[in-house]
């Protein structure tokens, strides 16, 4: 590149300051760090997309979060049928089926509300506490840990 060239490339786009950026037309503009007061768009969680092809219809695409949406409605139901320990386990389960889509499957659609990773903790941290204290409800407890019940003796009388 000439000299003279360099010149002329050199008077078309002037640095106001150091955090100045010419846009797409070549003018400078001032850019900030600073969020926008209003949002315009927003990004897709990572996996968000369809889990079926565009072309199936809307239900195939969505599979993951209605398989997960439909066994805590069966555990609810049996829950409200008054089998309390089977439909919480069936909760608890089905929020652990979602980690385990949402960590083997590339696209889950809705499934995926924040990045993969924060969904994964998410839902498995519930799911296992869910059936956790499943198996721990009383009457006749499943699962007994010895150490809560000594926990517990200075905050509940007998």
């Amino acid at each position: 590149m000439s000299a003279e060239r360099r010149a002329d490339s050199a008077e078309e786009i002037e640095v106001r300051d150091p955090v100045s950026a010419p846009d797409a037309g070549g003018v400078p503009r001032r850019t900030t760090r600073r969020f926008p007061l209003f949002t315009r768009d927003t990004a897709r969680p990572e996996g968000g997309g369809r889990a079926a092809p565009g072309d199936a219809p809307a239900p195939a695409r969505q599979w993951p979060v209605l398989l997960v949406l439909g066994l805590v409605g069966i555990g609810l139901l049996i829950t409200a049928l008054d089998v309390f320990r089977v439909g919480t386990l069936l909760i608890g389960s089905a929020l652990l089926t979602g980690a385990v889509l949402r960590w083997l499957l590339p696209s889950v659609g809705m499934l995926a509300v924040r990045s993969r990773f924060t969904d994964m903790v998410t839902y498995a941290v519930l799911g296992l506490v869910i059936v956790l204290l499943a198996l721990m409800a009383q009457p006749d407890p499943l699962l007994k840990i010895p150490f809560l019940k000594d926990a517990l003796h200075f905050t509940v009388e007998n």
